[in-house]
C-alpha cells in the first residue's frame, strides 16, 4: 500500500516537472521571439516614420512608448504560460502602477507635458522661445521628460515638461516676420525733417530691411536734451539683431556727417560773485 502511495506521489511529482518544464522551454521561446518581434515592429514604424519626415523628437517618443508597451504584453504572456493567473496579474499591475504613480507624480506630470508639447506643438526643434519664467533660446530636444534648450550665449538648459506645458511661452520663430522699434536722439536746434529722411534712406538701402510693411520714422518725445526719433521697420525674424546692429552703426556714422548731432545730458552752473 505505501509502495503504491509512493509510486503514485513520484509519477505525479514528475509529471509535474515535465509540466513545469514543459511550461519553462514555452516560456523561453516566448521571451526570445517576442522580444525579437518587439525590436522588429519597432523598427520598422520608426523606418516609416522617417520615411514619413515625421518630426523627430515626436518618433522617437512614439518608438520608446511602442516598445515599453510591446514588452509589457510579451511579459504577460509570458507569465501567463508559466501558470500565472491574470487575475493576478492584473491585481498586482494596479498595485504597482498606484505605489509607482503616488511616488513619481512629478515625474509623470512631466511625461504628460511631454505628450501635449509634442501633439499640439507650442514649439518645434529649432524655433527660438522665452519661459514663463525670462528663459531664453534654442529648442535642440524634446524629450519624454525634458526639453533641451541652448540659450543664446550656449548654456545648456534641462527645462521639465510639465511646467512648460502648463506656462506661458513667447516662440520668436512662429512669426516670420518681425518689427523692430528703436530710438535716436539728436540735438535740439537740428533738422528733424533732415535726420527722418536721412534714416528712411538708410533703411531703404538694407535689403533685409522689407518694403511691405513700410519702414516709418517720426518723432515720438521732447526730452530734457534731446529731440528723440522714433525708428521702426520690419525684417525677417533670422535677420532681426543683426539689422538692427548695422543700421545703428550707419546711424552712428552718417549722422555726424549731415551735421547731426549726438546729445548728451548738460548742465549749465551759473557762478555768482559777491
Amino acid at each position: 500500500m505505501q509502495s503504491m502511495t509512493l509510486d503514485s506521489l513520484v509519477r505525479t511529482l514528475g509529471q509535474m516537472v515535465a509540466d513545469f518544464g514543459g511550461r519553462l522551454f514555452a516560456a523561453i521561446l516566448i521571451w526570445i521571439i517576442g522580444f525579437w518581434v518587439v525590436k522588429k515592429v519597432v523598427a520598422s514604424i520608426t523606418f516609416a516614420m522617417n520615411a514619413r519626415k515625421v518630426e523627430p523628437s515626436l518618433a522617437s517618443f512614439l518608438s520608446s512608448f511602442l516598445s515599453i508597451t510591446l514588452k509589457v504584453f510579451v511579459v504577460i504572456i509570458i507569465l501567463t504560460t508559466l501558470g500565472v493567473q491574470m487575475t493576478s496579474i492584473v491585481a498586482v499591475l494596479g498595485a504597482a502602477s498606484l505605489a509607482i504613480g503616488m511616488a513619481l507624480s512629478g515625474t509623470l506630470q512631466n511625461v504628460a507635458g511631454g505628450m501635449v508639447i509634442l501633439l499640439f506643438k507650442p514649439f518645434r526643434v529649432g524655433d527660438a522661445i522665452i519661459t514663463a519664467d525670462g528663459k531664453s533660446g534654442i529648442v535642440k530636444k524634446i524629450m519624454i521628460f525634458t526639453t533641451q534648450m541652448n540659450t543664446f550665449d550656449n548654456q545648456i538648459l534641462f527645462l521639465p515638461n510639465g511646467a512648460l506645458a502648463n506656462g506661458v511661452i513667447t516662440n520668436l520663430s512662429m512669426g516670420k516676420n518681425r518689427r523692430t522699434d528703436f530710438t535716436v536722439g539728436i540735438s535740439y536746434g537740428d533738422d528733424v525733417e533732415k535726420a527722418r529722411k536721412l534714416v528712411l534712406k538708410i533703411l531703404a538701402k538694407d535689403k533685409r530691411v522689407l518694403k511691405d510693411p513700410a519702414p516709418t520714422v517720426f518723432l515720438s518725445s521732447l526730452d530734457d536734451s534731446a529731440v528723440t526719433i522714433n525708428v521702426r521697420y520690419w525684417t525677417k525674424f533670422d535677420d532681426l539683431y543683426a539689422t538692427q546692429a548695422d543700421v545703428l552703426e550707419t546711424i552712428y556714422q552718417e549722422f555726424p556727417k549731415n551735421k547731426l548731432n549726438f546729445p548728451f545730458p548738460q548742465m549749465d552752473v551759473h557762478v555768482k560773485k559777491n
